[in-house]
């Protein structure tokens, strides 16, 4: 079946009612926006599009979902008919990926008509909440380890399709590489890994173990030393591969005294080239508290795959605005507490001597020097306009970062690095 049924219900009611009271083909406009970031949070990374775009364009009901829709009484046949003929025709605008935003952010922009926008609710904030969640903790990460290795390793901690959405979001924030083999394949994110405990009490001895490893993978391979004695891993390791090995693991225990002691004992035994790689339960606070340890990479599983405490962007679908008697009317919600900001808007950061010093968000689009646009085109008339490339996600992400003020690195708990500012 397709993707098309990963929805809440009540999108194909509201279609369904909308239809049937002739207002399903009104153009509206949608936005998604984050009201706050989370708690502490200086900054969030915006991920997801490369992802949501293409599922957008191939969301599609097909026979089996009409049946199961008709055979449940979930829609009427008039809307049974609208949705086997549906292919989203609007505009799409948004932040690039990889780009900084804040609470109020404008991060994606959905216009055409109220039944093609409003079915793809769902789909668009499970993918964006999810994989701006992962890459705004993966940012964290990458300033907590500088320029030291970081290694995305959350496969067997995550659903198998948020594995590879998470290694794909971690990337955009400077990880260097997955475990994920089909993030791999579907995305050319580096991929490595070499063996863990198991591998190493398949065999009478721990020598026998490394031997095996070394005359399949060659020098450049990761011998995992904490299946038993640390100390005496390090000396096998050493002689099997005559000093020339290219990485051991450390998975346990005090990560910091155990890099110590590894460090001194690899260069006293001649092996001064060997990288030293760490993992176990490893976070943004934990990568940085061994920020003064001999450790030349990190693995991390589970704290990235569910955003360091924030396994979502808390994004939000809202309309803003519809044409209503030849014009267009703007408008938003009143409930206490969840008020938001009626109308399309335009997203600037505003800069001085190339620092940022907040971002405004506008009606109109304006040409100013110092106000750089924040939304790109992804999709005109149904077609995508804009270009997938991994790589530039990277970069964005890397020059967006920047031209925040430093104090936006600190991984303590702090404010919004910017304000958002409505300049009507």
């Amino acid at each position: 079946m397709s993707s098309a049924l990963k929805t809440d219900r009540y999108e194909l009611t509201m279609l369904d009612a909308a239809i049937q009271a002739g207002m399903g083909s009104r153009q509206v406009v949608f936005e998604v926006f984050s009201r706050n970031l989370p708690l502490g949070r200086r900054f969030g990374v915006f991920a997801g599009t490369g992802r949501l775009i293409p599922a957008i364009q191939d969301f599609k009901f097909e026979q089996q979902e009409l049946d199961f829709l008709e055979r449940n009484n979930i829609v009427s046949k008039q809307t049974l008919h609208w949705l086997a003929n549906f292919s989203f025709s609007g505009e799409i605008i948004g932040f690039s990926e990889g780009e900084i935003y804040f609470g109020n952010s404008p991060v994606l922009t959905i216009s055409g008509t109220f039944a093609e926008c409003v079915v793809l609710e769902t789909l668009v904030l499970s993918v964006l909440n999810y994989d701006s969640a992962v890459a705004s903790a993966a940012a964290r990460m990458r300033i907590a380890a500088k320029e030291r290795k970081l290694v995305e390793m959350g496969s067997r901690r995550a659903n198998e399709d948020a594995a590879v959405a998470a290694a794909r979001a971690s990337y955009i924030s400077g990880f260097d590489a997955t475990s994920n083999l089909l993030a791999h394949h579907r995305y050319q994110i580096p991929s490595v890994g070499t063996s863990g405990h198991a591998f190493s009490l398949l065999f009478e001895s721990e020598a026998d173990a490394f031997k095996a490893q070394h005359d399949a993978m060659g020098d450049q391979t990761t011998f995992l030393l904490d299946t038993f004695d640390i100390e005496t891993a390090v000396t096998t390791a050493v002689e099997t591969t005559a000093g020339k090995l290219g990485n051991v693991r450390i998975d346990s225990g005090d990560l910091s005294e155990s890099a110590h002691r590894v460090r001194a004992q690899l260069d006293s035994l001649g092996a001064t080239g060997t990288k030293i790689t760490v993992t176990n339960d490893l976070d943004e606070d934990a990568i940085a508290g061994l920020s003064g340890s001999p450790v030349d990479g990190f693995g991390v599983g589970t704290s990235l795959v569910t955003g360091s405490g924030h396994p979502t962007a808390s994004f939000v679908y809202k309309l803003v605005s519809k044409f209503e008697n030849d014009k267009w009317i703007n408008v938003s919600k009143k409930s206490t507490g969840k008020i938001n900001l009626p109308g399309k808007k335009f997203a600037y950061r505003i800069l001085e001597n190339e620092t940022a010093i907040r971002d405004e968000l506008r009606p109109s689009k304006i040409d100013s020097s110092n106000a750089r646009p924040l939304q790109i085109d992804y999709l005109a008339e149904g077609k995508i306009v804009w270009d997938t490339d991994l790589e530039i996600a990277r970069k964005r992400f890397s020059s967006s970062l920047a031209e925040l003020p430093a104090t936006s690195r600190r991984l303590s708990e702090g404010d919004p690095a910017l304000e958002v500012s409505f300049i009507s």
